[in-house]
C-alpha cells in the first residue's frame, strides 16, 4: 500500500495550465535525480523547502484539473506554493504576438506558463553549473553531484530520487568532486560563494526586484545567471538571458531568416517587452524552426 501523502491539493483552475510544458524547465536534462516524469505523464519532483525536505506528484487529468500529492516535513509549505509553482501568477492571455511562428506556438502549446518555485538558491546553482558549458556536460556535472551529496526524497518516490543538496552541503564539498563532476574552479567558487546567501536569496522570492538586485552584487552572477533564476524561481516571463550564446542565432532564424549579432539581440527582443522569456521558451518549444546549436563540443567525461 502507497504511504498517503501528507497534503494534497486539487486544483481545478480557471485557465489552462499544462504542468509537464510548464515545469520542464526546471528539469536538468534526462537523468535529473530531482525531476521524473512517468510513461504516463505523472510528474514527480524533490525540493528543499524552508521548513523541510518534500517529493510532491502531480497528476494532471485535465488542463484545468491537477491532483498534487506532497510527502514529507516540506509538504505544507510546497502546497501553498504549488500554484505559483505551475504559473498561476502568470499572464500568457496577455501577450499577442504578430509573427505567425509564434501566434502558431501559442496555439499549439496552450497551457505552457512561466514557473514561479520561490527557490532561488535551488535554481541558481545549476544556473552556475550550466555557465559556459555544453549542456549535455552541465546536466552530467548536476546528475552526478545531487547523487553524491543530495539527500533521500521522503515519500514513495521513484528510484533514485534525491532532494537538491543543502547549502553547507554545496559550501563544504571538496574539490576533488568538483572536478571529478567536470565543475572548473571558477563555477564551484561561484557557488560556494552564493550558498553563504542563501537564506537572503530565497527572502526575496516576493521581490523580484529585490532579488535581481541582490544577485547583481554577488560574484560570478551575471545577467544571464540571473535570468535562468527569474524565469525557474521568480515566474519573470520577461527574463532575457542576454549572453546565451545561442539565442541570436535561434531566435534570428527563426523569425528573420538570418542570424543575429550579439549586440542586436536585446533591441530585437524590445518588441515583446514584458514576454521576451515566453518568445524563447516558444522557440525553444517548437521543432525544427533553426538550427539551435553549433558543433558539440567534446564531453568532459562519462557521466557514471
Amino acid at each position: 500500500m502507497e504511504q498517503p501523502p501528507d497534503h494534497s491539493v486539487h486544483w481545478q483552475p480557471a485557465f489552462p495550465v499544462d504542468a509537464r510544458l510548464t515545469l520542464g524547465g526546471l528539469r536538468h536534462g534526462q537523468r535529473d535525480p530531482t525531476h521524473r516524469v512517468e510513461p504516463d505523464g505523472t510528474i514527480w519532483r524533490t525540493a528543499r523547502t524552508a521548513t523541510g525536505l518534500v517529493t510532491y506528484r502531480i497528476r494532471q487529468q485535465r488542463l484545468d484539473d491537477l491532483l498534487i500529492d506532497a510527502w514529507g516535513p516540506g509538504a505544507a509549505e510546497l502546497a501553498d506554493g504549488i500554484r505559483d509553482e505551475l504559473g498561476a501568477r502568470d499572464h500568457p492571455e496577455q501577450f499577442h504576438p504578430q509573427q505567425p511562428l509564434l501566434r502558431r506556438a501559442q496555439r499549439r502549446l496552450v497551457g505552457l506558463r512561466v514557473p514561479g518555485t520561490g527557490r532561488l538558491f535551488e535554481a541558481i546553482v545549476p544556473a552556475i553549473i550550466e555557465q559556459r558549458v555544453v549542456g549535455v556536460d552541465a546536466f552530467a556535472g548536476w546528475t552526478r553531484l545531487v547523487k553524491a551529496i543530495g539527500e533521500r526524497a521522503p515519500g514513495p518516490t521513484p528510484a533514485g530520487m534525491r532532494v537538491p543538496p543543502s547549502p553547507q552541503a554545496w559550501a563544504t564539498l571538496p574539490s576533488w568532486d568538483w572536478r571529478q563532476a567536470g565543475i572548473d574552479s571558477q563555477r564551484s567558487r561561484t557557488i560556494v560563494q552564493t550558498a553563504r546567501h542563501a537564506d537572503r536569496l530565497d527572502q526575496t522570492a516576493a521581490d523580484p526586484q529585490a532579488a535581481y538586485r541582490l544577485m547583481a552584487t554577488l560574484p560570478g552572477i551575471g545577467t544571464w545567471t540571473a535570468a535562468q533564476v527569474g524565469h525557474r524561481a521568480l515566474g519573470d516571463a520577461d527574463a532575457l538571458p542576454l549572453g546565451d550564446y545561442h539565442l541570436g542565432r535561434t531566435t534570428g532564424i527563426a523569425l528573420l531568416g538570418r542570424p543575429l549579432a550579439d549586440d542586436e539581440v536585446e533591441a530585437f527582443y524590445e518588441q515583446w517587452r514584458p514576454h521576451r522569456y515566453r518568445v524563447i521558451r516558444l522557440l525553444e518549444l517548437t521543432p525544427g524552426v533553426a538550427p539551435r546549436r553549433a558543433p558539440r563540443a567534446p564531453r568532459n567525461r562519462p557521466l557514471r
